[in-house]
């Protein structure tokens, strides 16, 4: 199994990864081990994962959240699927995300 997560910095910021071990990431995010972005940003927490059977749906899946504004990554958290939904089809959207293809892996997952 993958999954595909949402850490909150302790700025306040959200990074998106993905990993075959949830457990194991989330404890080298936490030790400065992952360099990069939430390295200067500890303690981080975990706000949001999801499972995945392969390790492309989760990439997919990161990249698709990774393209999406704060106030839908939120609503995702929520699991608000309606303000997900609007938010995707705001003219305001990024035109990476605006689309209807960037909800359909995740809606899947939720609907199944």
């Amino acid at each position: 199994m993958f999954w595909v997560y949402i850490l909150r910095c302790a700025d306040g910021s959200y990074y998106t990864g993905h990993t075959d071990n949830l457990e194991r990431r989330i404890a080298q995010h936490q030790a400065g081990e992952c360099e990069g972005y939430t390295a200067t940003r500890r303690p981080v927490e975990l706000t949001w994962s999801q499972e995945c059977v392969m390790r492309e749906d989760a990439l997919s899946a990161e990249m698709q959240i990774k393209g999406w504004s704060r106030k839908k990554k939120e609503a995702m958290m929520r699991s608000d699927w309606t303000e997900v939904s609007r938010l995707a089809k705001s003219k305001f959207a990024h035109p990476s995300t605006s689309s209807g293809r960037t909800d359909l892996f995740l809606l899947r997952e939720v609907e199944n």
